[in-house]
């Protein structure tokens, strides 16, 4: 563990130089005795500050935000009510001024010489967050070592995006507590940033001196409300060649995927890992991300991912909507890609609940009040691909499908064989080109001739279709959206 940064340190570290302004005033502390005031004037001595939490505004990259950063010199960080109240001022002032939020708690939990009235105040401070969040700014927290207890289990698990320190301990029973409870120690390796990353509950593990240029990014797609002004569309493709040899062509290697879009066709990407809820997997992916200069939330299956490392279940689908929470709460649009050979069959689909995720991803996109745009990138395949696919846009690669099912296993179950794959392709009208005469799609991005022999130039200009369907949705009210998605989603 390398040596723990002061609150001015890390503040020093991650804003402009010089741009720091302190919020804070002198803490009104309860009056519990000479005993605790004693306390309280040595740990000011010794921490050279005067309460656990320092807060203000500076400027990250040029842009306002406002900062709470623990003091882990003040009595271990922890919270008792004058902290509890400099923070929720601090979140409520940076809510009046639509500024978002760089939480970086440390702290071992709540102060334990206040008691319950310091516990409590967790429920005001989440409060006070929630609030904030509800305005669709954003609140990003940076764990530091240690961080436990109430203040992980408020302020410090709330964010929109979540990282932690290298080696920090991060858990809510605090390893000293548990080693008195229950006289051995808590098993090693849980309570660490490192093994929560591995199981979806933060998003990165980065050390102090880059917690500034994540921060930027993430701030910066936040922020950006407005576009530029998107490329003209090209006509869309022929459409005469046979669906099979989408199918076919949609099934190649070399095929670019989500990864690629976004190096080509995006720029300031953060990807985020996990569900925030104890679960995290490849076979589908959260990114933030600026398309056209706007800000976006971008949930998408990645094919590459389920051919090789994992099959696509019931965790894939929460962590897309985990991503279409985020783009509501942020009050920014939501891009999903479909590019997906379909979902696991297996005992372990069936036992976590994989048809509900596919329901509950279709209930929240189609109410999510944000614009949404829908990218068909390859294969098309059943219930994972419906999930992510009924947007206020739809945009489809030439050679992307969508079925209900692998022409095979259409086939199987139209004729007990996989021989009609390809008549089954036909008659279902799953190719590009269909789909744009029902109406399902929006628009057709060509390939020349195939995706996978030009990545970069294909990429870039399925970009600049995302843009333009972002671009016609942007005038529109979120009622005028919802009402039109009803329509088009209807029974037809």
């Amino acid at each position: 563990m390398t040596r723990r940064l002061s609150a001015f340190e890390l503040i020093g570290l991650t804003l402009d130089p010089d741009s720091f302004t302190r919020w804070d005033s002198t803490p009104q502390q309860p009056d519990l005795g000479p005993e605790y005031a004693a306390e309280l004037r040595a740990a000011e001595e010794r921490a050279g500050v005067d309460e656990s939490v320092v807060t203000g505004r500076g400027l990250l990259d040029g842009e306002p935000v406002a900062v709470v950063v623990g003091e882990f010199a003040f009595l271990g960080g922890s919270i008792g009510v004058a902290a509890a109240r400099r923070i929720v001022d601090a979140v409520e002032r940076a809510t009046r001024e639509g500024l978002p939020i760089l939480a970086a708690p440390i702290s071992g939990g709540t102060r334990m010489q206040e008691g319950v009235v310091a516990f409590l105040q967790m429920a005001a401070i989440t409060q006070a967050i929630t609030a904030h969040k509800a305005a669709g700014l954003a609140y990003l927290v940076y764990l530091r070592h240690p961080t436990t207890g109430g203040v992980f289990a408020s302020w410090g698990s709330l964010g929109h995006i979540t990282v932690a320190e290298p080696d920090a301990l991060v858990g809510f029973l605090g390893p000293k507590v548990y080693r008195a409870l229950h006289g051995e120690d808590f098993p090693p390796g849980v309570q660490t940033g490192e093994n929560l990353f591995a199981h979806g509950i933060v998003d990165a593990v980065l050390p102090p001196r880059q917690l500034r240029t994540v921060a930027s990014r993430v701030i910066a797609v936040a922020e950006a409300r407005a576009g530029r002004i998107p490329p003209e569309p090209e006509p869309a493709p022929p459409g005469d060649r046979p669906a099979w040899d989408s199918v076919l062509i949609s099934r190649r290697s070399g095929r670019p995927g989500v990864r690629t879009l976004l190096r080509h066709a995006a720029e300031d990407v953060t990807w985020l890992s996990g569900t925030g809820h104890g679960a995290a997997g490849l076979a589908s992916r959260i990114a933030l991300a600026r398309i056209g200069g706007r800000g976006v939330v971008v949930a998408a299956l990645d094919r590459h991912a389920q051919l090789h490392d994992e099959p696509l279940g019931p965790d894939a689908l929460r962590q897309a909507r985990r991503g279409m929470a985020l783009a509501a709460e942020l009050r920014i649009p939501l891009v999903t890609v479909v590019d997906t050979p379909g979902a696991a069959l297996s005992r372990e689909a069936e036992e976590g609940g994989l048809g509900g995720e596919i329901a509950r991803c279709l209930a929240d996109l189609l109410s999510l009040p944000v614009p949404t745009v829908a990218v068909l990138m390859g294969q098309g395949t059943g219930g994972a691909a419906l999930a992510l696919s009924p947007a206020d846009r739809v945009v489809a690669a030439e050679h992307a499908w969508l079925g209900p099912l692998p022409p095979e296993g259409a086939s199987v179950i139209r004729f007990g064989d996989v021989d009609h794959a390809s008549e089954l392709a036909a008659r279902q009208g799953v190719r590009s080109a269909d789909l744009l005469a029902a109406r399902i799609v929006d628009e057709v991005v060509a390939e020349r001739p195939d995706a996978a022999d030009e990545p970069e130039a294909f990429c870039r200009r399925l970009g600049g279709a995302i843009e333009r369907q972002l671009d016609a949705l942007a005038p529109l009210d979120a009622g005028r959206r919802l009402a039109e998605r009803r329509v088009r989603y209807g029974v037809r």
